[in-house]
This record gives structure tokens, C-alpha cells and sequence, in this order.
């Protein structure tokens, strides 16, 4: 049985890697089946939350306005992770998160993963349900849900309970396997995008401060999710997606 290792977890803007934003990091380094140091953050998305968001994770917008950018914990998160094998609830969703991050910063990020959301779905297949706070629920595991360091060491006592109820039956279900997720480096937004971003706000009349925040109307919150923005930090793929919402929400 493994029993060193990484579990970590990330709340993020949303569902998708290659639009949304990780917001929070827990991650707990485990030795011999115990918990030994923790890395835990709150993570500045250049952006504004959306109200799921918030509901979601009760982050709130204050929480992130002083919290790093990405790009200046990298590295100590990195070293955190050393080479240790990766766990998650459905770990390949963080994974891909944090890969995306890596290869725009121009590093690798290969990793093998346990991931315990499969591991359920082998065996407890009678389960209404197999998400994290139903399994903790089911098993007495304390959770304080969708909060990143939280559910990093719910996952890592999900794992040691199936560990010690189906282990012996199916080994090789609780090996770390590769984790899989493509994706291609992509540049910080352009000089040219950063002009175009200025012509639009002054055709539109939004704000866009000397700093890089473009401030949205707010009826258009429901529409682009959040209120503001900070241009510097998009890739170039990024302003070019948003710069082609402006367009299709005010027109040409």
C-alpha cells in the first residue's frame, strides 16, 4: 500500500482549465500514512468571483485581494510537491489545472496520481452517490466542504478507509497511475491586444484603469461572470476569447 505521498486540492473559478482560474491550494504531505506538513493559500485570479462561485466555496472577493498571483508561489509549491506521487478526488481535475499553469510558465509537470473518486466507483457501487462529502459523510470523516486544505486531508483519510476495507481484495486499484492531460503552452497577451482592449473600453465607455483592471457595467455581471478584470494577466488566447465576448456583447 502507498503510504507516502501528496494530497492535494484546489478550488477554482469554475470546470474548466483552459478558462478558469485556481482561487485556493491545500496540499498535505503524508509519511507513513500520516500527515507530516501542509501547503495551504488563497490564489488572486485577476478577476472578480462570481456569485456560484462564492456560494460555492464561501471565498469571497476580499479573501483574494491581498493573496499572491499564481506565478510568485509556483516554485514553493513545486518544491512541496517534490516527486511524490499525487492524490486527489478525482485528481486528474486538479492535475490539470496545475499542469496548465506550469507549461505557460515555460516547466513540466508529469506526474502519477491515486485517485480515490475511482477507486469508490470500483467498490462502492451501491452508493447514491460517491462525491467527497457523501463518501466522508458515509465513513465519519470530518469535512468542511469545498475548502482546498479541507478536502486535501478528507481525501487523504477517504483513502486510508478504503484502503483498509478493499485493499486486500484489488491492490492494484490503489497503485498511482499516469496522469494524462494535453496542453499546449500559451504567450502572455500581446501589446496589440493590450491597445485593442483600450479602444474597446472607450468605445463602450468601461473603465479600464492604467493598472490593467477593465471594470464591467454591472448588468453585465450575469453575462461575463465577473466584474473586473486585469487584462495584464490574461494569455494571449485569453484576450483574444474575452476581446471576442466584448464584441459579440456590444457589437462591432
Amino acid at each position: 500500500m502507498i503510504k507516502d505521498y501528496v494530497a492535494l486540492d484546489l478550488e477554482t473559478t469554475g470546470l474548466n482549465p483552459k478558462t478558469d482560474k485556481i482561487i485556493e491550494i491545500g496540499v498535505v504531505r503524508v509519511r507513513e500514512g500520516i500527515v507530516r506538513e501542509t501547503f495551504s493559500t488563497f490564489v488572486n485570479p485577476a478577476r472578480g468571483l462570481t456569485a456560484k462561485t462564492k456560494e460555492l466555496t464561501g471565498i469571497e472577493e476580499e479573501d483574494l485581494k491581498t493573496a499572491p498571483y499564481i506565478e510568485d508561489i509556483l516554485d514553493d509549491l513545486l518544491l512541496f510537491i517534490g516527486n511524490d506521487h499525487l492524490l486527489g478526488h478525482n485528481i486528474l481535475f486538479d492535475f490539470s489545472f496545475l499542469k496548465r499553469v506550469v507549461v505557460n510558465r515555460k516547466k513540466s509537470f508529469d506526474k502519477e496520481g491515486i485517485d480515490t473518486l475511482r477507486i469508490a466507483r470500483r467498490f462502492l457501487t451501491d452508493l447514491e452517490s460517491r462525491n467527497l462529502g457523501f463518501l466522508c459523510k458515509y465513513y465519519g470523516i470530518e469535512l468542511a466542504a469545498h475548502r482546498a486544505l479541507n478536502d486535501a486531508v478528507a481525501s487523504h483519510m477517504l483513502y486510508e478507509r478504503l484502503c483498509q476495507e478493499f485493499y486486500a481484495k484489488e491492490a492494484d486499484s490503489f497503485m498511482p497511475k499516469k496522469l494524462v492531460y494535453q496542453v499546449k503552452r500559451e504567450g502572455p497577451i500581446t501589446p496589440r491586444q493590450k491597445e485593442h482592449f483600450g479602444k474597446l473600453a472607450d468605445k463602450y465607455s468601461l473603465t479600464l484603469t492604467s493598472d490593467g483592471i477593465l471594470q464591467l457595467r454591472e448588468d453585465d455581471i450575469e453575462i461575463f461572470g465577473e466584474q473586473y478584470i486585469d487584462i495584464h494577466k490574461l494569455t494571449k488566447n485569453e484576450a483574444s476569447r474575452f476581446i471576442d465576448r466584448l464584441l459579440a456583447r456590444y457589437g462591432r
